[in-house]
C-alpha cells in the first residue's frame, strides 16, 4: 500500500484570497412601481462603484403597485453584503431576497440572435439551433432571427458557436429570477 502524501494546509493568505474571491449574485428586490425606484436603485450603484451585469423590471402586482427588480452583480463577500444592506435601506423597497444564498431558484434569460449566411452555414446555423432548442421567428432568404431561452451560460455558448456562422446582431433580456417553492417574495 503507497504512502499517502499530506495534504498541505492552506495559508492564511490563500484563506483570505478565496474569502475575497469575485462572486455572482442575483438579487430580486420588491419596490413600490413609482417613478424614480429604478434611478434610485441604479444610482446606487453607480454611486459606489459596483458593477451591474443584468437588471430586469417588471409590475408584479398591479393592485399593490409592486414591482420586481431583478439584479445580477459580482463583488466579494463583504461587497455583496454592502450591496444588500443598502438595497434594504432604501425607501421604496419593501424585501430584499439574494437568491444566490436563500435557497433554490431558477433563473432564465432570453435572447434573440440574427444570423445570416447561406448555404451550409445556413444549414449548419438550423442544426445548432435546434440542438439549443432555439427557435425560428424570422427567416428571410439570407438570414434567420433565433429565439432561445435558458440560463446565461447556455445563451452564451449559442451566441458563440453562431459567430463564425455569420451573427450580426444580439438581444437579450437580462435574467429573470425567481425562488423555488411555494413562498412568494
Amino acid at each position: 500500500m503507497a504512502a499517502r502524501k499530506p495534504r498541505k494546509a492552506a495559508t492564511k493568505r490563500e484563506l483570505a484570497a478565496a474569502k475575497d474571491a469575485i462572486q455572482e449574485h442575483t438579487f430580486s428586490v420588491l419596490v413600490d412601481n413609482e417613478a424614480g425606484v429604478l434611478a434610485r436603485v441604479v444610482g446606487l450603484f453607480s454611486g459606489r462603484g459596483y458593477n451591474i451585469e443584468s437588471l430586469t423590471v417588471s409590475e408584479v402586482d398591479q393592485d399593490a403597485h409592486r414591482s420586481k427588480i431583478t439584479i445580477v452583480t459580482n463583488g466579494t463577500p463583504m461587497i455583496i453584503e454592502q450591496i444588500r444592506a443598502q438595497l434594504e435601506r432604501l425607501v421604496p423597497v419593501h424585501r430584499v431576497a439574494d437568491l444566490t444564498v436563500e435557497g433554490p431558484s431558477v433563473s432564465r434569460e432570453l435572447a434573440l440572435v440574427k444570423v445570416k449566411g447561406k448555404g451550409e452555414r445556413r444549414v449548419e446555423s438550423l442544426r445548432i439551433a435546434d440542438i439549443f432548442r432555439a427557435h425560428v421567428v424570422d427567416s428571410t432568404n439570407s438570414s434567420f432571427v433565433f429565439e432561445i431561452v435558458g440560463d446565461t451560460g447556455k445563451l452564451d455558448a449559442f451566441i458563440e458557436l453562431m459567430e463564425p456562422l455569420g451573427l450580426v446582431d444580439v438581444s437579450r433580456t437580462g435574467v429573470v429570477a425567481i425562488a423555488r417553492g411555494s413562498q412568494n417574495m
